[in-house]
Order: structure tokens, then C-alpha cells, then sequence
């Protein structure tokens, strides 16, 4: 398994920076739910709601230029990191969003997913010269 793993790992990518991407926009178009997760000692909810859909969606494009997809993994993984009290305070205060479910057992799913995340992320900081890394950039990497 850990092998087909490997074998999908830009895929992989194609699929961590989709979804980043797609959440950042969200932040930016259905901002309430996001900022109704952050937890109350943080200062401007609005801002970092905004601040860290700018930052998904870098990371998301980041992710797909090979020579700066180190660093936006680096981002990424400590972006998931920033994230997590939010999902906390979602948890230990039962924050109620429409349409996200919000049982103990959604929580308990919910919570060592950011593990997952934070792994996925960790993935691509290391060092790669897959000619066939996943780029929007035609041409890189050099397929020679």
C-alpha cells in the first residue's frame, strides 16, 4: 500500500493543492464560518480569516512551481499548525456551523485529521527531483 502510495504522490500533490486552493477561496467568498471557529483571545477574527485564505491559496499555487514547492510545504505545514486552536475552540465549544456536522464522534475525526494534514504537508518538504512533479508551469521540471 505504502508503495502505491509513493506512486500517486503527485497526484497527491494535485489533490492537497486543489483543495487548499478551493478552501482559501472559500475563506475569502463564505468568510462567517471561519470566523466564527476562531477562538475569542485572538485579536481581528476577520483578518485572520482573510490572512489565512491568502496563505492556503498561495500555498496551493506554491505547491504546484517546483522550485518553490519546498518552501510552500514548509508554509503549508505550519499553516495547519495556525489553524488547529480554531479547531479546538470548534470542538470544546461546540460551535455550531450549517451544514458541518458537529457530534462527538464528527470531533473525534475531525481533530486528528489536522495529524493527516500536517503529515501530507510534511511529504513534500523534502527534497525531490521527480521530473514528473506536478507543475502549472509549463516545462518545469526540466523533463531532460
Amino acid at each position: 500500500m505504502m508503495e502505491s502510495i509513493k506512486k500517486n504522490k503527485e497526484l497527491l500533490r494535485v489533490i492537497l493543492a486543489g483543495s487548499l486552493a478551493t478552501v482559501g477561496i472559500l475563506h475569502f467568498a463564505v468568510d462567517e464560518p471561519f470566523i466564527k471557529i476562531v477562538p475569542e483571545f485572538l485579536p481581528a477574527p476577520a483578518a485572520l480569516v482573510y490572512i489565512s485564505g491568502f496563505f492556503e491559496i498561495l500555498g496551493a499555487i506554491g505547491l504546484l512551481i517546483p522550485p518553490v514547492s519546498q518552501a510552500a510545504a514548509w508554509g503549508i505545514l505550519a499553516l495547519f499548525i495556525a489553524v488547529f486552536p480554531a479547531n479546538i475552540n470548534m470542538a470544546v465549544n461546540n460551535i455550531h456551523l450549517d451544514g458541518v456536522p458537529d457530534g462527538a464522534w464528527f470531533q473525534a475525526i475531525r481533530l486528528p485529521l489536522q495529524a493527516v494534514l500536517i503529515a501530507w504537508a510534511y511529504w513534500y518538504t523534502k527534497f525531490d527531483d521527480n521530473p514528473k512533479q506536478a507543475s502549472i508551469i509549463p516545462g518545469l521540471p526540466r523533463t531532460e
